[in-house]
């Protein structure tokens, strides 16, 4: 009886490290447009201007044009 009673703790404890926990960071965030930027100019690029969603939009084209192997090979 004595074995059996290690046997359930252990299975137990082993159970036990399978538990998932919550992956929150615990606070709620507002969302937001992603044009309205963060406020923080550090995180500006060069030619954009927060708020303004047709200059976001061109900044999104030409960073994708950077990434495009197809343009970056000719």
């Amino acid at each position: 009886m004595r074995r059996s009673g290690w046997v359930v703790v252990a299975f137990a404890a082993l159970l036990g490290g399978c538990a998932e926990k919550a992956q929150t960071s615990g606070s709620k965030k507002v969302d937001q447009q992603s044009h309205a930027g963060t406020g923080q100019a550090a995180f500006t690029a060069p030619g954009w201007k927060p708020g303004d969603e047709a200059s976001w939009e061109q900044q999104i084209r030409a960073r994708a044009q950077a990434q495009n192997e197809y343009v970056r090979t000719r």
